[in-house]
């Protein structure tokens, strides 16, 4: 699956100095002619292309890193499916294939240090590519963001998050996967917001569902879909947002809560809390 969506991102980056100024983010192609190699590669995924909520996120996290001064790319139409919905299906065949296209374009490039807001993608890139010769530094947004405030480069305030009741869900490969719980967390104490925690969360969470490629696929019969069950879990603790980090977990808990036909909470990705605070 190509990415032709974006080979060139424009973004509007909105500042006190700047305001509706477009920003190029140039593909590697670009910037390899020119003899540039970027700080960063942004790998956006599959849904950060297709997805509306999740392109939503995709341009959210692209407007800080322009905050930041953050140097970076995208594949663009270069950029394939890292294969984890054909691993977890089962077809292992398929997964190498896309695998090793995806190898081979980022060692053209010299690629060294990759960030993507997708947790799948993330332990595919992480986890799964080291063994087929795809050795990189990967790092989720969240883990990004957090580097970037330590360092100074990214400065968050509250604004309208302020004091909000917010309620973090892990997502499976970000937390249990991989061991990542306090980078999220840590970024939503800088937007002020009052964190409640789900009774199952971190080392003890619960799965929105989409794992395991069932995204892709009809769930099996049985007396309740898990969506539903995290999304009751969820409103159990009364959040005026739930919060993830996962485009799969975000859809999987947006259709949750509207099934509980009760008062819809939002469900939103940390990047677009800050995009939000920040009035980008």
């Amino acid at each position: 699956m190509n990415h032709e969506s974006l080979i060139i991102i424009f973004v509007i980056l909105r500042s006190k100095k700047r305001m509706n100024t477009p920003i190029h983010i140039p593909t590697m192609a670009e910037l390899s002619a020119q003899g540039v190699q970027p700080e960063i590669l942004f790998w956006v995924g599959c849904a950060g292309s297709f997805d509306e909520r999740a392109r939503r996120v995709t341009k959210a996290f692209a407007k800080i890193l322009c905050k930041a001064e953050v140097s970076f790319a995208v594949l663009g139409s270069e950029e394939g499916c890292t294969g984890d919905p054909a691993k977890r299906a089962g077809n292992e065949f398929l997964f190498q294939m896309q695998a090793l296209t995806n190898i081979e374009t980022l060692n053209n490039y010299r690629i060294t240090k990759i960030v993507t807001a997708c947790p799948h993608c993330f332990n595919t890139l992480r986890n799964e590519y080291p063994s087929l010769g795809g050795k990189y530094e990967v790092l989720h947004h969240t883990q990004l963001l957090k580097q970037l405030l330590e360092e100074g480069r990214l400065r968050v305030e509250g604004g309208i998050f302020k004091g909000k009741r917010i309620t973090f869900h892990d997502p499976c490969y970000l937390g249990r996967g991989n061991g990542e719980y306090e980078a999220p967390r840590a970024l939503l104490e800088k937007l002020e917001a009052e964190i409640v925690e789900m009774k199952k969360n971190r080392a003890h969470s619960f799965c929105c569902g989409a794992g395991g490629a069932q995204m892709f696929k009809e769930a099996e019969k049985g007396t309740a879909e898990i969506n539903n069950v995290r999304a009751e879990q969820a409103l159990q603790v009364c959040p005026e947002i739930i919060v993830t980090a996962c485009p799969f977990c975000n859809t999987m808990l947006t259709d949750g809560v509207k099934n509980q036909q009760k008062t819809i909470v939002p469900v939103m990705d940390i990047a677009l809390l800050i995009e939000q605070a920040e009035d980008l």
